[in-house]
């Protein structure tokens, strides 16, 4: 079994339209078998989420948000904060993926560094399928996905 070093978490439902943006990049990341990458599925719960993230230098988590203005399909990276300034899809749940790092913090269970990947959902009402620009936008997630994880490598044995 491989040494991971970093984790990718795709977050959300893919029952609920474009919650489920996370799953579709995270599996994408996935067929990409890179070396030293956990890639994982996630409903955001803050204990699961700590326990994947524990000791790995790097997690990359992608999430679908609302904010206003919201721009249907556009892709954003940045830290937790990014999620706590916007409304992740799963805020109808009591806690959620930007609860996790607190707790990590308090059960000693926390990664290196964060870097989220949001993407500006259009639909969350039940349903199966992304809406158009959220489809659209899997393909420029999965790179920001994939350059982050080329920029925070141990060595330089990435696939490009």
């Amino acid at each position: 079994m491989t040494e991971h070093w970093a984790v990718v978490i795709g977050v959300g439902n893919a029952y609920r339209r474009d919650d489920g943006v996370g799953s579709a990049v995270a599996l994408q990341i996935e067929k990409l078998d890179i070396p030293g990458v956990l890639v994982t599925l996630s409903d955001g719960e803050p204990m699961r989420v700590a326990d994947l993230w524990a000791g790995m230098d790097l997690a990359v988590v992608i999430d679908a948000v609302r904010c206003e203005p919201s721009i249907p399909g556009r892709v954003r990276r940045g830290g937790i904060d990014l999620l706590r300034h916007t409304r992740t899809a799963a805020s109808s749940h009591t806690l959620g993926i930007q609860d996790a790092l607190p707790l990590g913090r308090a059960i000693g269970r926390v990664p290196g560094r964060i870097v989220v990947i949001a993407v500006d959902a259009a639909r969350l009402d039940p349903g199966i399928g992304l809406s158009e620009p959220v489809a659209a936008a899997v393909p420029h997630a999965v790179e920001t996905v994939r350059a982050e994880l080329r920029r925070a490598a141990p060595t330089n044995h990435l696939h490009s």
